[in-house]
Protein backbone atom coordinates (compact mmCIF):
# COMPACT_ATOMS: atom_id res chain seq x y z
CA UNK A 1 0.00 0.00 0.00
CA UNK A 2 0.78 3.82 -1.02
CA UNK A 3 0.91 4.98 2.36
CA UNK A 4 3.32 8.23 1.82
CA UNK A 5 0.18 9.33 -0.64
CA UNK A 6 -2.63 7.76 2.14
CA UNK A 7 -0.87 9.30 5.18
CA UNK A 8 0.26 13.04 4.17
CA UNK A 9 -1.39 16.30 4.05
CA UNK A 10 -0.27 19.98 2.82
CA UNK A 11 0.10 22.25 5.53
CA UNK A 12 -2.38 24.74 3.70
CA UNK A 13 -5.15 22.05 3.75
CA UNK A 14 -8.04 23.12 6.42
CA UNK A 15 -8.95 21.01 9.14
CA UNK A 16 -12.26 20.00 7.44
CA UNK A 17 -10.54 18.58 4.66
CA UNK A 18 -7.98 16.87 7.03
CA UNK A 19 -10.95 15.31 9.13
CA UNK A 20 -12.71 13.84 6.01
CA UNK A 21 -9.21 11.62 5.29
CA UNK A 22 -8.92 10.63 9.29
CA UNK A 23 -12.56 9.55 8.60
CA UNK A 24 -11.67 7.38 5.75
CA UNK A 25 -8.32 5.63 7.58
CA UNK A 26 -10.34 4.01 10.44
CA UNK A 27 -9.61 3.87 13.70
CA UNK A 28 -6.39 2.51 14.15
CA UNK A 29 -4.39 4.20 11.20
CA UNK A 30 -5.61 7.81 11.92
CA UNK A 31 -2.64 9.92 11.50
CA UNK A 32 -1.42 12.18 8.79
CA UNK A 33 2.10 13.49 8.31
CA UNK A 34 1.57 17.47 7.64
CA UNK A 35 4.20 19.10 4.66
CA UNK A 36 5.43 22.54 4.18
CA UNK A 37 5.17 23.98 0.48
CA UNK A 38 9.05 22.48 0.06
CA UNK A 39 7.64 19.03 1.07
CA UNK A 40 9.23 18.67 4.31
CA UNK A 41 8.40 17.34 7.51
CA UNK A 42 6.46 19.89 9.46
CA UNK A 43 4.28 18.04 12.37
CA UNK A 44 1.22 15.24 12.43
CA UNK A 45 -1.70 15.37 12.57
CA UNK A 46 -4.34 13.00 14.62
CA UNK A 47 -8.70 13.32 15.46
CA UNK A 48 -7.01 13.92 18.71
CA UNK A 49 -5.20 16.85 17.69
CA UNK A 50 -8.11 18.70 16.07
CA UNK A 51 -10.33 17.84 18.85
CA UNK A 52 -8.32 19.68 20.91
CA UNK A 53 -8.01 22.67 18.73
CA UNK A 54 -11.42 22.65 18.23
CA UNK A 55 -11.99 22.83 21.68
CA UNK A 56 -9.43 25.61 22.06
CA UNK A 57 -11.72 27.81 19.51
CA UNK A 58 -9.41 27.19 16.36
CA UNK A 59 -12.03 27.04 13.14
CA UNK A 60 -13.06 24.27 11.51
CA UNK A 61 -11.71 25.98 8.08
CA UNK A 62 -8.59 27.35 9.60
CA UNK A 63 -5.48 25.26 7.98
CA UNK A 64 -4.20 22.15 9.56
CA UNK A 65 -1.03 24.02 10.68
CA UNK A 66 -3.09 25.75 13.70
CA UNK A 67 -4.01 22.42 15.50
CA UNK A 68 -0.79 19.83 14.39
CA UNK A 69 1.59 18.34 16.46
CA UNK A 70 5.36 20.05 16.22
CA UNK A 71 6.62 17.14 17.98
CA UNK A 72 6.13 14.80 15.37
CA UNK A 73 7.92 11.16 15.60
CA UNK A 74 10.19 10.13 12.24
CA UNK A 75 13.09 8.36 11.65
CA UNK A 76 16.09 8.88 9.04
CA UNK A 77 15.31 6.45 5.81
CA UNK A 78 19.10 4.88 5.83
CA UNK A 79 19.73 4.76 9.47
CA UNK A 80 15.98 3.06 11.48
CA UNK A 81 17.06 2.65 14.55
CA UNK A 82 15.15 -0.77 16.17
CA UNK A 83 15.31 0.04 19.75
CA UNK A 84 13.08 3.48 18.88
CA UNK A 85 10.58 1.09 16.40
CA UNK A 86 10.22 -1.48 19.80
CA UNK A 87 9.27 1.81 21.69
CA UNK A 88 6.85 3.23 18.89
CA UNK A 89 5.16 -0.01 18.76
CA UNK A 90 4.72 -0.21 22.82
CA UNK A 91 3.42 2.99 22.73
CA UNK A 92 0.61 2.15 20.24
CA UNK A 93 2.44 4.47 17.56
CA UNK A 94 2.19 2.35 14.19
CA UNK A 95 2.93 4.85 11.71
CA UNK A 96 6.24 6.42 11.00
CA UNK A 97 7.84 8.55 7.66
CA UNK A 98 11.12 7.61 7.04
CA UNK A 99 12.92 11.36 6.15
CA UNK A 100 15.87 12.25 4.47
CA UNK A 101 18.68 14.67 4.92
CA UNK A 102 16.25 17.81 4.28
CA UNK A 103 13.59 16.40 6.36
CA UNK A 104 11.45 15.44 3.42
CA UNK A 105 9.36 12.53 3.60
CA UNK A 106 10.86 9.27 1.88
CA UNK A 107 8.72 6.93 2.83
CA UNK A 108 5.74 6.25 5.80
CA UNK A 109 6.34 2.73 6.96
CA UNK A 110 3.54 0.72 9.20
CA UNK A 111 5.37 -0.73 12.42
CA UNK A 112 2.42 -3.63 12.17
CA UNK A 113 4.05 -4.89 9.02
CA UNK A 114 7.53 -3.73 9.07
CA UNK A 115 10.37 -6.30 10.84
CA UNK A 116 13.54 -4.76 12.77
CA UNK A 117 16.45 -5.16 10.54
CA UNK A 118 17.95 -8.59 11.14
CA UNK A 119 21.91 -7.67 12.32
CA UNK A 120 23.63 -10.94 10.04
CA UNK A 121 25.47 -11.44 7.04
CA UNK A 122 23.43 -13.80 4.81
CA UNK A 123 24.61 -16.12 2.19
CA UNK A 124 22.43 -18.06 0.17
CA UNK A 125 23.88 -21.51 -1.92
CA UNK A 126 22.93 -21.73 -5.72
CA UNK A 127 25.66 -23.85 -6.59
CA UNK A 128 23.69 -26.80 -7.62
CA UNK A 129 23.32 -28.86 -10.78
CA UNK A 130 19.45 -29.76 -10.24
CA UNK A 131 20.53 -33.28 -11.78
CA UNK A 132 17.20 -34.70 -10.30
CA UNK A 133 15.34 -31.81 -12.20
CA UNK A 134 16.31 -32.71 -15.79
CA UNK A 135 15.66 -31.57 -18.76
CA UNK A 136 14.52 -28.57 -16.92
CA UNK A 137 17.87 -27.58 -15.59
CA UNK A 138 20.07 -28.35 -18.55
CA UNK A 139 20.33 -24.89 -20.05
CA UNK A 140 18.52 -23.41 -16.91
CA UNK A 141 20.09 -23.23 -12.98
CA UNK A 142 18.26 -24.49 -10.60
CA UNK A 143 17.52 -21.71 -8.71
CA UNK A 144 16.07 -19.54 -11.90
CA UNK A 145 13.80 -21.91 -12.29
CA UNK A 146 10.12 -20.17 -11.94
CA UNK A 147 7.86 -20.44 -9.12
CA UNK A 148 4.86 -19.30 -10.10
CA UNK A 149 5.52 -15.51 -11.43
CA UNK A 150 9.22 -15.81 -10.61
CA UNK A 151 12.42 -17.59 -9.74
CA UNK A 152 12.92 -20.04 -6.74
CA UNK A 153 15.57 -18.01 -5.41
CA UNK A 154 13.49 -14.65 -5.70
CA UNK A 155 11.27 -15.35 -3.77
CA UNK A 156 13.61 -16.03 -1.23
CA UNK A 157 15.34 -12.62 -1.76
CA UNK A 158 11.92 -11.21 -1.17
CA UNK A 159 11.35 -12.80 2.35
CA UNK A 160 14.62 -11.61 3.10
CA UNK A 161 14.16 -8.69 2.21
CA UNK A 162 10.98 -8.36 4.28
CA UNK A 163 13.05 -9.02 7.27
CA UNK A 164 15.02 -6.40 7.02
CA UNK A 165 17.96 -7.79 5.11
CA UNK A 166 19.84 -5.34 2.28
CA UNK A 167 23.26 -7.62 2.19
CA UNK A 168 23.36 -10.91 0.52
CA UNK A 169 26.40 -12.96 -1.27
CA UNK A 170 25.36 -15.54 -3.66
CA UNK A 171 27.41 -18.77 -4.07
CA UNK A 172 27.30 -20.12 -7.93
CA UNK A 173 28.68 -22.64 -9.31
CA UNK A 174 26.79 -24.64 -11.97
CA UNK A 175 25.55 -21.82 -14.68
CA UNK A 176 25.90 -19.55 -12.59
CA UNK A 177 26.31 -16.37 -15.07
CA UNK A 178 22.69 -16.51 -15.44
CA UNK A 179 22.09 -15.91 -12.02
CA UNK A 180 24.35 -12.72 -11.92
CA UNK A 181 23.10 -11.51 -15.39
CA UNK A 182 19.58 -11.84 -13.37
CA UNK A 183 20.14 -10.05 -10.87
CA UNK A 184 22.82 -8.00 -11.37
CA UNK A 185 24.16 -5.82 -8.10
CA UNK A 186 20.54 -6.25 -6.45
CA UNK A 187 19.81 -2.97 -7.18
CA UNK A 188 16.89 -3.43 -9.18
CA UNK A 189 15.61 -5.49 -5.84
CA UNK A 190 16.29 -2.67 -3.16
CA UNK A 191 19.08 -5.05 -2.28
CA UNK A 192 23.10 -5.32 -2.41
CA UNK A 193 23.77 -8.35 -4.13
CA UNK A 194 27.20 -9.92 -4.59
CA UNK A 195 28.36 -13.60 -5.81
CA UNK A 196 31.12 -15.76 -4.90
CA UNK A 197 32.23 -18.41 -7.60
CA UNK A 198 32.81 -22.07 -6.79
CA UNK A 199 36.19 -23.27 -8.58
CA UNK A 200 35.08 -26.74 -7.94
CA UNK A 201 32.08 -27.95 -6.13
CA UNK A 202 32.40 -27.42 -2.04
CA UNK A 203 29.23 -28.10 -0.21
CA UNK A 204 26.80 -26.49 1.71
CA UNK A 205 29.49 -24.35 3.30
CA UNK A 206 32.31 -24.92 1.68
CA UNK A 207 32.23 -21.86 -0.14
CA UNK A 208 31.10 -19.88 3.20
CA UNK A 209 34.57 -19.59 4.30
CA UNK A 210 35.92 -18.14 1.14
CA UNK A 211 33.82 -15.19 1.93
CA UNK A 212 34.84 -15.65 5.74
CA UNK A 213 37.06 -12.13 5.27
CA UNK A 214 33.67 -10.07 3.76
CA UNK A 215 31.46 -10.49 6.93
CA UNK A 216 31.06 -7.54 9.44
CA UNK A 217 28.38 -9.05 11.87
CA UNK A 218 28.59 -12.07 14.29
CA UNK A 219 26.11 -14.34 13.12
CA UNK A 220 25.49 -15.62 9.50
CA UNK A 221 22.80 -16.66 7.95
CA UNK A 222 22.83 -19.64 5.31
CA UNK A 223 19.82 -20.86 3.51
CA UNK A 224 19.66 -22.84 0.29
CA UNK A 225 17.95 -21.42 -2.90
CA UNK A 226 15.93 -24.03 -3.82
CA UNK A 227 13.82 -23.74 -0.77
CA UNK A 228 9.97 -22.42 -1.01
CA UNK A 229 9.41 -20.97 2.65
CA UNK A 230 7.41 -18.60 4.73
CA UNK A 231 9.64 -18.87 7.88
CA UNK A 232 9.63 -16.10 10.15
CA UNK A 233 13.25 -15.12 10.72
CA UNK A 234 12.97 -12.55 12.90
CA UNK A 235 11.77 -15.22 15.24
CA UNK A 236 14.45 -17.36 14.03
CA UNK A 237 17.50 -15.23 14.82
CA UNK A 238 15.40 -14.51 18.10
CA UNK A 239 15.56 -18.25 19.40
CA UNK A 240 19.10 -17.98 18.14
CA UNK A 241 20.63 -15.47 19.83
CA UNK A 242 18.23 -15.93 23.39
CA UNK A 243 19.76 -19.51 23.58
CA UNK A 244 23.43 -18.39 22.59
CA UNK A 245 23.68 -21.04 20.48
CA UNK A 246 26.45 -21.34 18.22
CA UNK A 247 24.64 -22.67 15.53
CA UNK A 248 20.68 -23.03 14.70
CA UNK A 249 19.35 -25.73 12.19
CA UNK A 250 15.96 -24.47 11.03
CA UNK A 251 13.94 -27.89 10.97
CA UNK A 252 10.73 -29.63 9.28
CA UNK A 253 8.50 -32.10 11.64
CA UNK A 254 7.36 -35.28 10.51
CA UNK A 255 5.37 -37.13 12.11
CA UNK A 256 5.15 -41.56 12.16
CA UNK A 257 2.10 -42.80 13.42
CA UNK A 258 2.11 -46.54 14.81
CA UNK A 259 -1.35 -48.05 14.12
CA UNK A 260 -0.93 -50.67 17.23
CA UNK A 261 0.12 -50.89 20.84
CA UNK A 262 3.73 -50.25 21.37
CA UNK A 263 5.40 -52.24 24.68
CA UNK A 264 8.24 -50.06 26.07
CA UNK A 265 10.33 -53.56 27.04
CA UNK A 266 14.08 -53.20 29.25
CA UNK A 267 17.25 -56.01 28.57
CA UNK A 268 15.15 -58.50 30.38
CA UNK A 269 12.37 -58.36 27.86
CA UNK A 270 10.51 -57.19 30.86
CA UNK A 271 7.61 -54.87 29.73
CA UNK A 272 7.68 -51.03 31.51
CA UNK A 273 5.20 -49.32 29.47
CA UNK A 274 2.62 -49.61 26.81
CA UNK A 275 1.83 -46.86 24.20
CA UNK A 276 -1.39 -47.22 22.19
CA UNK A 277 -1.01 -46.09 18.67
CA UNK A 278 1.61 -43.52 19.86
CA UNK A 279 2.61 -40.95 17.26
CA UNK A 280 6.10 -40.12 17.28
CA UNK A 281 7.93 -36.70 15.97
CA UNK A 282 10.48 -37.02 14.05
CA UNK A 283 12.92 -33.29 12.92
CA UNK A 284 14.51 -32.82 9.91
CA UNK A 285 17.38 -30.33 8.42
CA UNK A 286 15.49 -27.61 6.67
CA UNK A 287 18.03 -26.26 5.11
CA UNK A 288 18.35 -23.24 6.82
CA UNK A 289 21.05 -21.81 9.05
CA UNK A 290 22.23 -19.64 11.46
CA UNK A 291 25.64 -19.60 13.04
CA UNK A 292 28.48 -17.63 15.02
CA UNK A 293 30.87 -16.18 12.72
CA UNK A 294 33.62 -17.24 15.19
CA UNK A 295 32.45 -21.15 14.08
CA UNK A 296 33.73 -21.20 10.16
CA UNK A 297 37.28 -21.62 11.71
CA UNK A 298 36.01 -25.21 11.67
CA UNK A 299 35.28 -25.07 8.12
CA UNK A 300 38.41 -26.41 6.29
CA UNK A 301 39.70 -23.89 3.36
CA UNK A 302 39.14 -24.84 -0.43
CA UNK A 303 37.33 -28.67 0.34
CA UNK A 304 33.81 -30.19 0.11
CA UNK A 305 32.46 -29.68 3.39
CA UNK A 306 28.45 -29.81 4.28
CA UNK A 307 26.16 -28.28 7.12
CA UNK A 308 26.50 -31.97 9.01
CA UNK A 309 30.06 -32.05 8.49
CA UNK A 310 29.72 -28.83 11.12
CA UNK A 311 27.43 -29.86 12.99
CA UNK A 312 29.45 -33.76 13.99
CA UNK A 313 31.87 -31.75 14.58
CA UNK A 314 30.41 -29.52 16.73
CA UNK A 315 28.82 -32.08 19.13
CA UNK A 316 32.38 -33.72 19.15
CA UNK A 317 33.13 -30.04 20.85
CA UNK A 318 30.35 -29.95 23.05
CA UNK A 319 29.24 -26.84 21.01
CA UNK A 320 25.34 -25.84 21.44
CA UNK A 321 23.24 -26.54 18.86
CA UNK A 322 19.73 -26.30 18.30
CA UNK A 323 16.81 -26.76 16.15
CA UNK A 324 14.34 -24.12 14.93
CA UNK A 325 10.96 -25.74 13.87
CA UNK A 326 9.40 -23.94 10.84
CA UNK A 327 5.60 -23.42 11.57
CA UNK A 328 4.47 -22.53 8.78
CA UNK A 329 5.46 -23.44 4.63
CA UNK A 330 8.49 -25.43 3.70
CA UNK A 331 9.15 -27.26 0.81
CA UNK A 332 12.52 -28.48 -0.58
CA UNK A 333 12.24 -28.51 -4.67
CA UNK A 334 14.32 -31.10 -5.37
CA UNK A 335 12.31 -33.60 -7.39
CA UNK A 336 9.81 -33.07 -10.24
CA UNK A 337 6.90 -33.67 -7.99
CA UNK A 338 8.33 -30.98 -5.84
CA UNK A 339 8.32 -28.71 -8.20
CA UNK A 340 5.01 -29.37 -9.52
CA UNK A 341 3.51 -28.83 -5.87
CA UNK A 342 5.56 -25.71 -6.13
CA UNK A 343 3.28 -24.43 -9.06
CA UNK A 344 -0.03 -25.26 -6.89
CA UNK A 345 1.00 -24.36 -3.55
CA UNK A 346 2.48 -20.73 -4.22
CA UNK A 347 -1.39 -19.57 -5.42
CA UNK A 348 -2.33 -19.94 -1.45
CA UNK A 349 1.06 -19.78 0.56
CA UNK A 350 2.15 -15.79 -0.65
Amino acid sequence: MDYLNAHSISSSATIKQALAILDKQGVIANVLFVLDSNNKLIGSLTDGDIRRGLLRGVDIENTVDKVMNHQCKFETHDRIDNDKVKAYKKAGIYFIPLVNARKEIVSIINLKEYKLPLPVDTVIMAGGKGERLLPLTDQIPKPLLKVGSKPIIEHNIDRLKNFGVKEIYISINYLGEQVVNYFGDGVAKGVSIKYVKESKPLGTLGSVKLLQKNFTRDSILIMNSDLLTTIDFEEFYKAFTESDADMAIAATSYYVDIPYAVMEVDSDNTVRSLKEKPRYTYYSNAGIYLLKKEILKYIPDDELFNSTDLMEILLQLNKKLITFPILGYWLDIGKMEDYKKAQDDIKHIF
